[in-house]
């Protein structure tokens, strides 16, 4: 038992010995990682700064930037490993990388597969930071592009997470892709106003509302008749950020109603028109008088029955069946319960 202490407190006095010679390499090994890790920000910095003034693609310049980075950390960190173990040998290292890299690609394949969409789409540049996207239901602004994720702020202030995966292999909406953007609003008039006369005050109230681009000019279209109304659709535009488009088309929905409700344009509410044909009156069932729904056509059309005809009639089929109704199976009578008394 002392023989086997003795032999473990030399084992601990070996390893403190050792740790202690070992302590100038590491504190070195431990400072160049830190000076190469500083080293590796200014390098990323400087490169994004080079494309910017190089290469219009923003985005180019911080994928390069950020695989700078990382090119640069891997080699502090072989550097300070070096340092501090010196029988550690790099070659090695990246012997057991080159043979564990299909494993790792199996285990990895979904950050993987993240983080080659995000290369391309940083590469490709379908749209920068700053732009406004719809994707998977998400409406924001691009606050960043990741390697492996694009971060989006919607318009209330949330912050959206998407795979770039996901980007690269699903529609994207991009609407600050180009400066300005067409919206558009319907209006719906009554049948008894003038069409023409609607476009003309609707296209003047457009060219008035500030915001709204004289070039391309807005216009003013039919594009259907409703059931109580015929629909314009007035559209302009205006910049394609999304605060401005919704302040301006706030102030052209009052705009065209103010200048239309001003001009005694009708704004009618849903209706619907019942009509009751062949009833007592005698012209609410002549079809040769009433054309909704049917042609009058040349021939001879169906004349509406009296009120009173038809009523004789009803009664007759009444009086009729009642004549035929079979006799109780509790009497023996016809139409006389047991409880009940007949009647002479």
């Amino acid at each position: 038992m002392t023989e086997a202490l003795t032999a473990v407190v030399n084992r601990l006095e070996t390893m403190l010995l050792d740790l202690f010679r070992q302590l100038p390499n590491l504190l070195i090994g431990l400072l160049i990682f830190w000076l190469i890790y500083l080293l590796s920000n200014r390098v990323r910095a400087g490169v994004i700064y080079v494309f910017k003034r190089t290469h219009r693609s923003q985005n180019a310049g911080i994928v390069f930037g950020r695989l700078v980075r990382w090119v640069v950390i891997l080699a502090g960190l072989l550097v300070a490993l070096t340092i501090i173990l010196p029988s550690f040998n790099p070659a090695q290292l990246i012997e057991l990388l080159g043979i564990s890299s299909v494993a790792i690609g199996f285990a990895f394949r979904d950050i993987l597969q993240n983080l080659l969409a995000g290369i391309l789409l940083l590469l490709t540049e379908p749209f920068k930071i700053g732009d406004q996207i719809v994707v998977r239901g998400y409406e924001g602004t691009v606050e960043d592009i990741r390697v492996r994720a694009t971060y989006i702020i919607t318009y209330d202030g949330r912050r959206v997470v998407i795979p770039n995966a996901a980007l690269f292999t699903e529609s994207v909406i991009v609407n600050t892709a180009q400066p300005f953007r067409r919206s558009a609003f319907d209006v719906g008039i009554g049948y008894g106003d003038g069409m023409e006369r609607a476009k003309a005050i609707m296209l003047a109230t457009l060219n008035q509302v500030e915001g709204v681009l004289s070039t391309p000019e807005p216009d003013v279209i039919a594009v259907g008749l409703a059931a109580s109304s015929v629909t314009l659709r007035a559209r302009w535009w205006t910049d394609s950020r999304r605060a401005a488009n919704l302040n301006i088309q706030d102030k052209v929905i009052i705009a065209i109603k103010n200048a239309l409700q001003a001009n005694g344009i009708d704004l009618p509410f849903p209706t619907q028109q019942i009509l009751f044909h062949d009833q007592t009156e005698e012209t609410d069932g002549d079809r040769g008088r009433q054309r909704e729904g049917w042609p009058a056509g040349t021939g001879e059309v169906p004349r509406p029955r009296p009120m009173q005809g038809r009523w004789n009639e009803e009664m007759g089929a009444t009086k009729a069946s009642s004549r035929h109704e079979p006799a109780d199976s509790h009497t023996g009578e016809q139409g006389v319960r047991p409880h009940e008394k007949p009647t002479d």
